[in-house]
């Protein structure tokens, strides 16, 4: 990992977006013991500090985006909860006011899981970026058009307001909500190494996914953090959505200049491949577009290096996840009815497919998978402006 610190726009030293390592070695720098730079930057992770103070050496505050507005959704499990933080605009140089952005919201989703032994958690869904440059035609985030990456504080932001502004218990984190994690990788990598901080967040790798339409240099460059210790058990999902290169092109532009065979052979690249249970991969079911048996029996065939069950020991090295297609706004495709997504899911085991479905939550709040996305900015003509920040820690 890298070792430099980040700071906010004050120039203040950013735990958030920090390492406990490099926090101890920042504060180091202003003559802070380690022992007590390290307490506080405990507090602010354990116990929600908004600044953290060092006596007469000065205060470090904890700069993240306010929680503007918030929409529920009542579930089995509990309340489903997306919530919009807010971080100041930009006035971009050209013509036009259609240029200035006031401000940019990042949305992220609270799902609520209740466990083997009853206990409640939630899994947290986290954005990446505001908008999405990889233009898939299903997904909401993808009418925006990339505005900007977001940086590893602002990624981690999310989890500090989820955990300490609203009360849950984050069990596991999901790189799924706005955004494609592949192409702002070197934020999200750092974003994963204070997320298992033992002296921050403390979440366990193997309770992180990351989620990528297949964007190939950053599962590489993904691929080589998983190489360093503690990193072989991070989950990856692969968004697959398609039987064959003619369907996929049509939903999915990246697959134009990545084809499915080269994608393939990337996947098989992933250090964990054949050893971990942690790769998946995402078919969103789309009525009369890819949901018909035999292009369960395409899907089937290319999966099968991946996913087929019954090996030897028992396990499996991947699995299909079946996400019923989640209407985005002015869709020209409805949601599936249950029926066909059951048949859909028997024909693609019925193949040897290790397939599992996954429960719709969120549809009636655009909460749900492909469905975030701010309506405001996806009609301005802007085009993306990126922060280049330095690393984590």
């Amino acid at each position: 990992m890298t070792t430099q610190e980040t700071r906010n726009e004050s120039g203040a030293i950013d735990p958030l977006g920090m390492t406990s390592g490099a926090f101890v070695r920042a504060a180091g720098e202003s003559g802070v013991g380690a022992d007590a730079a390290r307490r506080a930057y405990q507090s602010v992770f354990r116990e929600g500090a908004r600044e953290v103070v060092f006596g007469r050496r000065g205060v470090v505050p904890v700069v993240h985006a306010p929680i503007v507005r918030e929409l529920e959704e009542e579930t089995g499990e509990g309340v489903i909860r997306k919530f919009v933080q807010r971080l100041p605009g930009v006035s971009a140089p050209g013509p036009g006011a259609s240029r200035d952005i006031p401000h940019f919201d990042i949305e992220s989703v609270l799902i609520p899981m209740i466990g083997r032994r009853g206990v409640k958690s939630h899994t947290l869904c986290v954005s990446s970026q505001v908008g999405c440059a990889m233009g898939c035609g299903f997904c909401e985030t993808a009418q925006m058009g990339l505005v900007r990456s977001l940086t590893a504080s602002e990624i981690v932001g999310q989890w500090w307001a989820a955990t300490h502004e609203r009360g849950a218990t984050v069990k596991n984190v999901v790189f799924m909500g706005m955004g494609e994690p592949m192409d702002n990788v070197e934020a999200v990598i750092d974003a994963i190494a204070v997320l298992t901080d033992h002296n921050g967040p403390s979440i366990p790798m193997a309770n992180i996914m990351v989620s990528t339409v297949g964007k190939i240099d950053g599962l590489r460059r993904l691929c080589e953090q998983m190489r360093a210790p503690g990193w072989h058990k991070l989950g990856i999902a692969i968004s697959i959505n398609a039987p064959n290169d003619r369907v996929r092109s049509q939903i999915m532009p990246i697959n134009r200049a990545t084809p499915m065979a080269e994608l393939r052979d990337a996947i098989a690249a992933i250090p964990h491949v054949g050893t971990h249970k942690k790769l998946c991969f995402g078919y969103v079911l789309i009525p009369g577009v890819n949901d018909r048996e035999e292009q369960a029996a395409e899907l089937a065939e290319y999966l099968r290096p991946f996913t087929v069950s019954g090996s030897d020991d028992g396990t499996h090295k991947g699995m299909l996840n079946l996400i019923p297609y989640n209407p985005r706004r002015d869709s020209p495709w409805p949601a599936p009815d249950e029926a066909h997504v059951d048949r859909f899911l028997g024909w693609v085991r019925e193949r040897g497919v290790y397939a599992k479905r996954r429960r719709t939550k969120g549809r009636d709040t655009m909460a749900a998978c492909g469905q975030l996305g701010t309506e405001e900015i996806r009609k301005r003509k802007f085009v993306g402006v990126r922060i280049d920040q330095p690393p984590a820690g």
